[in-house]
């Protein structure tokens, strides 16, 4: 079973995925769900999603870690001619996932409590984010 989810960012942050995810999945299979974003500047996660402030956070250490590129620590950086996001995003997309396998019983993710799937957009302006799914 195979599908295409399209998400659309408003810009740079974490994008909740899970309910979409959840609907798509047979109430009675049980099986591995993988999933696989189909750009280089945006990344998957599961992560917390029962305080907001997680996402703040998230977003503010990578934003500090990997500034854009018109920030004078980033003055090496040669792909620049997309924007001051661009070359951060690729570099951000490169230390996070770009796929994620996810165990499902009963048509139900086998994810804790407080963990919610996402999609992390690293760009600044608005994006179609294409996401693969697999389930077998």
């Amino acid at each position: 079973m195979q599908t295409e989810f399209s998400i659309q960012t408003q810009g740079v942050g974490l994008y909740e995925i899970t309910a979409p995810l959840r609907s798509w999945l047979r109430p009675v299979s049980d099986g591995l769900l993988t999933l696989f974003v189909r750009h280089t500047s945006c990344s998957l996660l599961i992560q917390e999603n029962a305080d907001p402030e997680v996402q703040t956070d998230l977003r503010a250490f990578f934003e500090r870690l990997v500034p854009q590129s018109d920030d004078p620590s980033m003055a090496y950086l040669r792909h620049t001619y997309e924007g001051p996001d661009d070359m951060p995003a690729h570099i951000k997309a490169a230390m996070m996932p770009v796929s994620l396998s996810i165990p499902v019983s009963g048509g139900v993710p086998a994810l804790g409590t407080w963990q919610g799937i996402y999609l992390f957009e690293h760009r600044n302006a608005p994006h179609e984010r294409k996401v693969a799914a697999h389930f077998g």
